[in-house]
């Protein structure tokens, strides 16, 4: 493995990791779901608002930039996945929830087919296939139908997150003129305002604060920061895999930290989702690597 290649792998994996105990800080904040989108939200816009302005050299431009429609798609897409991420954690196990989001490679590979023209070979849709099964077996209830609604609600959400993300890769691989800092810093702003104005100034302090900021400030800032950055040293894929280490770890935080463990359901049905993704991921990059030594020889 190449050495830029080796690095984009370090902080990929250093970015998961940082990244797999979001969740539980979430559930230890108390907060609901527009609570804890007002903080994340207007913590993350913030700082990287801050960030662009300190470090962009071509600031005149970086703005022309977001009236483009690659420059307005990758805000909204932010601005949606700030927003619906939290209130599924709100609203659904963990579990549940970081599951579906672990479908991020396959919605990328199929918006490229969508928007971009890209072809999407056989085995996408089989993943797919098999990766929906995994999601479904994972929400349905054991026992607990009354939570099966909700459970159901929060892997939605979940995708929901999985799709807006996978936007966002697509667009900006294809549009790499968009200024991240810049776009994904209004993005977060704006959902941080929805967040804020739907909860009020008054109850934003319920609950636990510092838990909240450890989130806002330091977990989600830091390793989106360390994922682009990544991105650009090593595969698209060897990124979204390492990705995984959250589906993983995340759930194991939050049962450490507050007792909510996965079901057997939840359980096998992550493993599914989460073995057919990793084979998914390894065949695709084995096959890209060959089609360009191919290309080489």
């Amino acid at each position: 493995m190449a050495r830029t290649s080796l690095y984009g792998v370090l902080l990929a994996t250093f970015a998961a990791l940082l990244l797999s105990p979001d969740a539980l800080f979430l559930r230890l904040s108390d907060m609901d779901g527009m609570q804890m989108l007002g903080w994340r939200g207007l913590c993350m816009g913030t700082l990287f608002l801050s960030a662009w302005a300190l470090t962009s050299r071509t600031r005149r431009a970086d703005m022309a930039t977001l009236a483009a429609p690659a420059g307005i798609t990758v805000i909204l897409a932010q601005f949606c996945n700030a927003s619906l991420f939290p209130n599924a954690i709100a609203l659904a196990p963990v579990a549940v929830v970081l599951i579906a989001i672990a479908t991020v490679p396959v919605i990328a590979a199929l918006l490229s087919l969508v928007i971009y023209g890209e072809r999407t070979p056989r085995a996408t849709w089989i993943t797919t296939l098999l990766v929906l099964a995994g999601i479904a077996l994972a929400v349905s209830g054991e026992g607990a139908a009354p939570l099966a609604p909700r459970a159901a609600l929060g892997a939605l959400f979940g995708l929901g997150v999985a799709f807006t993300l996978a936007l966002n890769f697509v667009t900006l691989r294809h549009a790499p003129q968009v200024p991240i800092l810049l776009a994904v810093g209004l993005g977060g702003l704006m959902a941080g305002t929805l967040g804020l104005s739907l909860t009020g100034v008054d109850r934003m302090t319920d609950g636990s604060v510092p838990a909240i900021l450890v989130t806002a400030l330091l977990i989600i800032p830091v390793s989106f920061f360390l994922l682009s950055v990544a991105s650009r040293h090593t595969t698209a894929a060897n990124v979204s895999l390492l990705m995984l280490l959250e589906t993983v770890l995340g759930p194991i935080w939050v049962w450490l930290g507050t007792g909510e463990a996965p079901t057997p359901r939840m359980l096998l049905g992550g493993a599914i989702v989460v073995t057919t993704l990793t084979v998914y991921l390894i065949v695709s990059d084995r096959q890209a690597r060959r089609r360009r030594r191919a290309a080489l020889a």
